[in-house]
């Protein structure tokens, strides 16, 4: 009877590790935005700032451009260093007038992802009307991107948590995603502007699934002002991971959960060099 009891739960609880299983450890995927050592690159140069990842203990970048390197220079010296670009960050117009450009430089790091970290938008702010439009062109670039054997992504930047004028209870930002076809078009979330515009991080996960391909990890000051949807702040509204509002071992956890494959330190406070060794520090030692 015992035997046939085992037996008769062996799938049971194979079906439940499967439904339950979670995404990546973020920690096994734990990189940086190179936005982060903006100034290093400015005033050392971009392979003082690649030298520095690798420091941090570091494998996983997304780009914010080459500095004065080449695509194919800057792929050399990530190989030199042990490194890999698992993205890179397009303006909306360098997608739009050289799409293949993109393509062929995000290719020669070895990126999967192409990101746009900001949608253009009209000084009234953002709008249905404008979520659409965007969509239809980042449809019809997802299938060239999806074709060429990458995946195109879009940034909230926070001026998209707007309410939508067409569906009440939603945001502009949900027109988007509704819009965008989930094979072509995925998303990476960076939690502070998320959490901002004062929408909760852990249920946009949830809402969006999968679709969150990556996520910024960027934390926000105690005491700073939130519930703007303005898409700007004070860099001091910036601290090191750890040390803000934003409950990190529920957002992480959910991350995991909804398959996030990335999850990248973007630094945007006036001392990087000095805060991001403290957001290491605390995401390494992090226990969900």
């Amino acid at each position: 009877m015992k035997t046939k009891l085992a037996c008769l739960l062996v799938p049971i609880l194979a079906l439940g590790a499967t439904a339950f299983a979670k995404g990546p450890d973020f920690k096994d995927h734990l990189g940086i935005q190179m936005w982060s050592l903006r100034e290093t690159t400015k005033e050392s140069g971009p392979l003082k700032s690649l030298d520095l990842v690798k420091n941090y203990g570091l494998t996983e970048v997304e780009t914010a451009g080459f500095g004065d390197l080449t695509a194919e220079q800057y792929a050399a010296e990530l190989k030199a260093r042990g490194l890999k670009a698992i993205g890179a960050h397009y303006g909306y117009d360098a997608l739009k007038n050289d799409l293949d450009g993109a393509i062929k430089a995000a290719k020669t790091i070895g990126a999967t992802y192409i990101i746009c970290p900001w949608l253009p938008h009209e000084k009234s702010g953002f709008d249905d009307a404008q979520a659409r439009k965007l969509a239809a062109d980042f449809n019809a670039w997802g299938k060239i991107v999806s074709k060429a054997g990458l995946k195109l992504g879009v940034h909230p930047h926070g001026f998209e948590f707007v309410p939508s004028q067409s569906k009440p209870g939603e945001t502009a930002f949900d027109v988007f995603a509704s819009e965008t076809d989930p094979k072509n078009v995925v998303f990476e979330m960076d939690v502070f502007w998320v959490f901002h515009a004062g929408q909760d991080p852990v249920k946009m996960l949830e809402k969006y699934g999968k679709r969150w391909a990556l996520l910024h990890v960027k934390d926000i000051r105690k005491g700073a002002v939130t519930g703007l949807s303005t898409g700007g702040a004070p860099p001091t509204d910036n601290v090191p991971v750890g040390e803000g509002q934003i409950d990190w071992p529920n957002v992480l956890r959910t991350a995991q959960k909804v398959g996030v494959k990335h999850y990248l330190i973007e630094d945007e406070t006036p001392a990087a060099l000095q805060c991001i060794p403290k957001s290491l520090s605390y995401l390494r030692g992090l226990k969900l």
